[in-house]
């Protein structure tokens, strides 16, 4: 996860994100995060709508997140005012560091993407960013209607993935910033297991849509796209992971 409040905003301000890694239709299991490899965020700036990276590492700050498995090591971010002082858009990304999943025998490494926009005015929302893996929006991640669509192309290294496997999680256990620990109680009762994780796959171009049913998160995960394989001697699963935001229209 790579979650804060609210994404699309009026004007900048202080933002805190969570970073956490979990399963978030089902409140858990937590799993220990490493050291972050790299946190930055991507915007425009000047006449030219040049494309500039902020290193945000300076923020990160490990922190124990609670849970009824005991505590959990996730970090966070205060993110001052002066990181989206401007208009337009703010694609924050995760590179976490390898997870080793005991149960699997294999690490896992999820590039993690979650967009911000200042004051409605579009930017760079729809670049690619150039991660080994990634999940490429084809709409704007921070402006959807409960009950639309949204659509996306995964790729790998910079090309489209064919028949790439995704699965789609609500967040369903809204986390508590403030007591660093997700609600106790699911959002909405979940009518048996395989509707935690749905399971979708992307078209032969790599494309694929989801609907959007409810307000709150919608967490989007390609798996084992990227092209790294290996890791310390054990399988390494590199997936994409992008987060979209849908809101109630009153």
């Amino acid at each position: 996860m790579l979650y804060t409040a609210e994404t699309a905003l009026s004007a900048g301000q202080a933002t805190e994100i969570l970073m956490l890694f979990t399963h978030p239709a089902h409140g858990g299991p937590h799993m220990a995060m490493v050291q972050p490899e790299a946190f930055y965020v991507l915007s425009q700036r000047g006449e030219d709508a040049v494309i500039v990276r902020t290193d945000l590492a300076r923020y990160l700050e490990p922190i124990a997140w609670e849970s009824e498995q005991g505590p959990t090591s996730a970090y966070r971010a205060q993110l001052t005012r002066s990181v989206t002082r401007s208009l337009g858009d703010y694609v924050l990304v995760l590179e976490p560091g390898p997870y080793y999943e005991a149960g699997e025998d294999k690490y896992i490494q999820q590039f993690t993407k979650t967009m911000l926009n200042i004051g409605g005015v579009p930017g760079n929302w729809a670049e690619p960013v150039g991660l080994p893996a990634e999940i490429l929006p084809l709409d704007k991640p921070y402006a959807n209607w409960v009950g639309g669509v949204f659509r996306g192309v995964v790729l790998a290294a910079g090309e489209p993935v064919p028949n790439a496997e995704l699965e789609v999680e609500y967040v369903n256990h809204a986390p508590d910033l403030a007591r660093r620990r997700s609600a106790d109680e699911p959002a909405v009762e979940l009518p048996q297991a395989s509707f935690g994780t749905m399971s979708i796959r992307a078209n032969d171009r790599g494309e694929f849509s989801i609907g959007l049913p409810r307000a709150g998160w919608w967490g989007i995960c390609a798996l084992a796209v990227g092209p790294g394989t290996e890791h310390e001697g054990k399988e390494l699963s590199q997936d994409a992971v992008l987060w979209v935001q849908a809101k109630e229209m009153r």
